[in-house]
């Protein structure tokens, strides 16, 4: 056994210290840099000494990531951070998961993006570094502050270290002086906990450090707003900050909706969103973010919408900050599956956000007076009137959501319904929003029009969006759960009355979206034509409008298509929902549900190199290595070899995919689905299941299984032992069914394992008569080794009927074959199927946000790259 590499840690631990004392001189150094009383040389020599502290600071950083990953990475489960999330069968791509899956690494990743956008922002800063750079000198003291893992006489404990010991965490045996016999301080564990099943999926990979990047990003318009306060410069800030809100909104929001894929291709309640706080947390601050860029775009004619730019943009950092709060400081309990446990770190997150809140209060209210009042009053026909509307929607609707998500915090229980609360409160905003962001576009872009002539221009995109919208609204099917709830309330108006709200509500969307549409589209026809890239905002608002239409397609008008028609009580002690609103499919029994004929055809694994996935019958395991299977059979896909019979093969072993062939009954058309159940050996009891998705162009065929027989950790169960003799040829019933003896051989391998020159072995070909005709073969074998005479079988096993079958012995003198089974339940999977129509519209809209902010920005840049080339024209001609 190695010696435990204590080395690597302690240098980590050093970079972090490193990391920490040179963000405190940056952050001096930067504020000095600004003292008015010091003159431009003394000035200039705090900016070159803090310039350099930060330099340092980042180096640390880079340094302190290096070293945490290569402890993740080489598994030295002596650090309790690799032992905690890493283990000897994670595959490469998910290390990178494990990195940031504990608390300590999630904080080090914001800190790391804090210290690349830093470096970006430090070429172009020019007059504003020292009044951007303190604050995020400032910010990096706090957030590296966290992983410090210094303790003060024995009590008082600044941050957790990601370099911690094993033996420092565990309380095992093996670590306790007082056993002597065992007592080994430099043990180290064979094999690590491993990742959470939840999060080895490839989006795990990529969604936290965009989210954590779109927070970090956020902070850059917020110290611009503050140094802008600062300085006297009360709306030059925008120009540089404009364009980092879009960035930030754009990776932000893409990093939510990746968040939202994961959780509907990962988790099992049949959707995208769940409105958990923690993902409460995290729409918030985009919300308010977006309404900051909407303020910011008119601020310049308007000192309104400027005081709400500032305001929106602290508002939203804090929000990033109250987000880390909610998610570590173990506040939320078990109202959040994403939280995480509380390490001692819930007063230094509020320290942290109480010193966002304190600073900014304070700068604003010192350099208020300075923002000079507007010289005449915003009226409802002015753009700056529709666009400040939009803000204050979006941010009504993000105090909604943030003030019903707190309840935890002040000790009261999270909402009971907040798919209702949520999603009928939001959805009644996000219509005013869209009808608000078309008109709001046609005042932008037709401020000199007469207003009987802007109406008239107006009429014809609501004419034709009345005609769509009707035609679609005429078109949408009853939704089936909300029917059978109006029949089973009968008077309960109450409970009715929410119904009849969500259909209103859905009709408004349908009539919302299509407007916004529709009014966008011809704006961009009728005005951006002659420039494509002014069309940024109009572009945006298309894929909002979009994105809610898909939202109230896929959420509301979902449809749960496996009813249980067999009369079956699966599990007495189950919810009602489960017992009508699951299928029980049988192995290898077709079964109708609605349109379609399933039939479970087994249990498969997935292989490393291999495009598909592999029948657990074509391979056997390797005792004491589970990640290794030898291969009995020659695998093939789609006509080409892939593993020869007797290779070995790499596998997860904890990833079990159950396959359900879907057959559609008017057409033919056959597909496959493979949902997953994973399970973790070392987290034991940890099981998840995951869906399997069938894409179609107008919706999506969500399938999970909800319960499964044989349970991968306990295995099967045989509840009775029959034993035959019989003869070649002869006709026997086995748990039922009819079998015959067809052919008793001798064989030379077994599972593609040869046999000794001892060993003789005979294989038993057995016949069965299955269900609906269906024949299946068991293939006992019976081993003799002649030097020792001991006899070894090797059973078949038959899950479709339900059997194991052990050639036992040979009636030399009766001439009969001696066969045990072992009787049991037959496999079977009980799953739930799910229609999500036009979902793609939620995902395509989301991407023509995206695509409405990238061409905005580039906009801007433009804009800024051509103001600043005639500012240096200016000069060089003066």
């Amino acid at each position: 056994m190695r010696e435990p590499n204590l080395w690597i840690g302690n240098l980590g631990h050093l970079l972090v210290l490193i990391s920490f004392a040179s963000a405190i001189l940056a952050t001096i150094g930067y504020i000095l840099a600004q003292y008015k009383k010091y003159d431009d040389f003394q000035q200039k020599s705090w900016l070159i000494f803090a310039r350099r502290a930060f330099w340092v600071h980042s180096v640390a950083v880079t340094g302190v990531v290096i070293t945490l990953f290569a402890i993740v990475y080489n598994q030295m489960y002596e650090y309790f951070y690799a032992y905690d999330h890493s283990s000897n069968s994670l595959p490469v791509q998910y290390m990178i998961a494990c990195f940031w899956e504990g608390q300590e690494g999630s904080f080090l990743i914001w800190i790391f993006w804090n210290v690349l956008i830093a470096l970006l922002l430090l070429p172009k800063l020019k007059s504003w570094e020292s009044g951007v750079m303190w604050q995020f000198s400032l910010l990096q003291v706090l957030l590296t502050s966290m992983i410090l893992g210094v303790v003060f006489a024995d009590t008082f404990k600044v941050g957790s270290s990601p370099f911690v010991l094993t033996r420092e965490v565990l309380d095992l045996p093996v670590y306790n002086p007082a056993f002597r016999q065992t007592y080994n301080p430099n043990f180290i564990p064979a094999d690590g906990g491993g990742l959470s099943p939840l999060l080895q999926n490839y989006w795990m990979v990529i969604h936290p450090p965009t989210i954590f990047l779109g927070f970090a990003i956020t902070f850059v318009p917020f110290a611009f707003a503050l140094a802008g306060l600062q300085r006297n410069q009360i709306r030059e800030w925008i120009k540089p900050a404009l364009p980092w809100t879009l960035v930030s909104i754009a990776i932000l929001g893409l990093g939510i909706m990746m968040g939202a894929y994961w959780a509907y291709e990962t988790l099992n309640f049949g959707g995208y969103w769940n409105w958990d706080p923690v993902e409460n947390a995290v729409y918030v601050p985009w919300l308010t973010l977006v309404a900051a860029l909407h303020t910011m775009l008119t601020a310049k004619n308007s000192s309104s919408s400027l005081k709400s730019s500032i305001i929106l943009l602290a508002v939203t950092f804090f929000l990033v900050l109250y987000s880390t709060f909610l998610t570590r400081s173990g506040v939320l309990g078990d109202a959040s599956v994403h939280s995480f446990t509380d390490l001692g770190l819930s007063g230094q997150l509020v320290f942290l956000m109480l010193v966002f809140v304190v600073l900014p209060a304070w700068i604003m209210i010192k350099n208020w007076k300075k923002i000079p009042a507007d010289a005449k009053e915003i009226t409802t026909y002015s753009p700056e009137f529709w666009t400040f509307t939009s803000a204050m929607l979006l941010s009504l609707a993000a105090f909604i959501v943030i003030f019903f998500t707190s309840r935890p915090v002040w000790g009261q229980a999270p909402p009971t319904n907040p798919m209702d609360l949520y999603g009928i409160s939001q959805g009644f905003l996000a219509v005013v929003i869209a009808i608000a962001s078309a008109w709001g576009q046609y005042y932008w872009w037709r401020r000199g029009a007469k207003t009987k002539k802007f109406y008239q221009t107006l009429s014809f995109p609501l004419l034709l969006t009345l005609i769509v919208s009707a035609i679609f609204i005429l078109l949408l099917e009853p939704n089936e759960t909300w029917q059978k709830e109006l029949q089973n309330f009968g008077k309960d108006w109450k409970k009715a009355g929410v119904i009849y709200i969500k259909y209103a509500l859905s009709f408004l969307v349908i009539f919302a979206s299509w407007f916004s549409i529709l009014s966008n589209s011809i704006l961009i026809i009728d005005v951006f034509r002659k420039k494509p890239s002014l069309s940024g905002g109009a572009v945006a608002h298309i894929g909002f409008a979009v994105m809610i239409l898909g939202i109230m397609y896929s959420a509301g008008y979902s449809k749960i298509i496996s009813d249980n028609n067999s009369g079956l009580v699966f599990s007495k002690d189950a919810p009602e929902e489960f017992n009508k609103k699951n299928v029980l499919l049988w192995l290898e029994e077709p079964t109708d549900m609605r349109n379609y004929q399933l039939t479970y055809k087994g249990m498969y694994i997935e292989a490393k190199g291999y495009p598909g996935y592999i029948n657990q019958k074509y391979v056997r395991s390797l005792i004491d290595k589970p990640e290794k299977l030898v291969v009995v059979r020659d695998i093939f896909y789609n006509g080409k070899l892939y593993f020869k019979k007797g290779d070995t093969i790499r596998t997860r072993p904890e990833n079990i995919y159950y396959r359900v062939e879907y057959r559609h009954k008017e057409s033919g058309k056959v597909f496959n689905l493979f949902p997953r159940v994973q399970m973790n050996g070392i987290r034991q009891g940890e099981m998840v299941a995951s869906p399997d998705i069938y894409k179609m162009l107008s919706k999506d065929l969500y399938t999970h299984v909800s319960s499964i027989y044989p349970d991968p950790s306990k295995g099967r169960e045989y509840t009775e032992t029959e034993e035959m003799r019989v003869r070649l040829k002869d006709t026997f019933l086995l748990n039922d069914f009819v079998a015959i003896l067809e052919n008793v051989e001798p064989i030379r391998e077994i599972d593609a394992q040869k046999l000794t020159q001892d060993e003789l072995a005979v294989k038993a070909v057995i016949k069965i008569l299955g269900k609906n005709g269906q024949i299946h073969t068991a293939e006992p074998i019976l081993v003799v080794n002649q030097a020792t005479s001991q006899m070894a079988n090797v059973a078949d096993i038959l899950p479709e009927i339900g059997a194991r079958i052990t050639f036992r012995n040979i009636d030399t003198q009766k001439g009969e074959m001696v066969f045990s089974a072992d009787v049991g339940e037959k496999d079977y999977i009980i799953m739930k199927a799910i229609e999500q129509p036009q979902i793609n519209l939620l995902w395509g809209g989301s991407l023509i946000i995206v695509v409405g902010l990238i061409i905005a920005l580039i906009n801007k840049l433009k804009s800024q790259n051509k103001t600043l080339k005639n500012a240096q024209k200016a000069e060089t001609f003066v």
